[in-house]
């Protein structure tokens, strides 16, 4: 199973998450289409354990965003401007 999958019942579902590394060096993650669902940790696979983990908390407090989760990702631009 690929990283990023969660298995709710007989379902693979895929998110995208989103890391982030913030102005004190702890990493975040998040996951656009589930509402609340984001954590931190001081290295980058420490984040990605605890993003799994609170996926899971965020599908068992309410099931139907497993169903609305099935938004497209875009990407990611770097927009260069002059200050």
């Amino acid at each position: 199973m690929s990283k990023g999958c969660i298995i709710v019942g007989m379902k693979v579902l895929k998110f995208n998450v989103i890391f982030e590394q913030d102005e004190d060096g702890y990493y975040v993650a998040s996951v656009p289409s589930l509402a609340g669902c984001y954590t931190q940790g001081k290295t980058l696979e420490e984040a990605k354990k605890r993003i799994n983990e609170v996926i899971k908390v965020c599908l068992q407090d309410d099931p139907e965003q497993a169903e609305s989760s099935r938004s497209g990702f875009i990407g990611i631009d770097t927009v260069t401007i002059n200050a």
